[in-house]
């Protein structure tokens, strides 16, 4: 007498058909051309065979990325902070040079100055939706003092970034310096811990690459 297997479980693989034997067992895999069902004792299908069965083909999947190569005919606008200048210079001068590095000529850089990191917003909205810029970089040092004055800036510069970014439709990019006293600030536009600017300009060059080549 044929021994009855329990319900199958599906399994997304597109296989030709085999007919069951009367000899084999509840653990047999029952197949169709379009889809194929594995069976077990308990009506569900291992774990492993699953994940095996499930795994994507990523060789199919299309990848896009910035490119970091060169950044010849790219147009980039900064927006530097005055307050605790000798801080955003210092990011300013990172970040100049790194899109020299990178072939962006100097007649496509321009630099406006603000009075602090809290007009940084606005100003980076309004030369996002000039169309003049593929990408517009936010340099400024948010120092923490004795009052709460400074997280009411940081988080603020932080938001209008962000929204500078989603209503121009121009990438935004934020490099404000959020820290704790002078020396650590020092540290990041140059010092110890690299130069914060340059690498706001990378993030910069990647993403006005990414919008100018494939996200048009």
């Amino acid at each position: 007498m044929k021994s009855l297997a329990s319900p199958p479980c599906l399994r997304l693989t597109p296989t030709t058909r085999h007919h069951l034997h009367p000899r084999q067992s509840s653990s047999t895999v029952i197949k169709s051309n379009s889809l194929s069902f594995s069976s077990s004792p308990s009506g569900f299908a291992s774990p492993l065979s699953v994940e095996k069965e499930l795994r994507l083909q990523t060789a199919a999947v299309r990848h896009v990325t910035g490119s970091l190569i060169r950044g010849e005919g790219l147009r980039f606008a900064i927006v530097v902070a005055r307050f605790n200048e000798v801080v955003t210079k210092l990011l300013l001068e990172g970040a100049v040079e790194t899109f020299k590095k990178y072939s962006v000529r100097e007649e496509d850089i321009e630099v406006i100055w603000v009075p602090g990191s809290f007009e940084i917003g606005v100003v980076a909205q309004n030369l996002g939706k000039s169309g003049k810029f593929h990408a517009v970089l936010c340099i400024g040092a948010v120092i923490r003092g004795d009052t709460t004055h400074y997280d009411a800036v940081a988080n603020s510069a932080a938001s209008g970034v962000l929204s500078a970014g989603i209503n121009s439709g121009v990438p935004c990019i934020f490099g404000v310096l959020t820290c704790e006293d002078m020396d650590q600030a020092l540290n990041r536009s140059g010092g110890k811990a690299g130069n914060k600017g340059a690498e706001t300009a990378l993030t910069a060059l990647e993403m006005a690459s990414l919008f100018e080549h494939h996200l048009k």
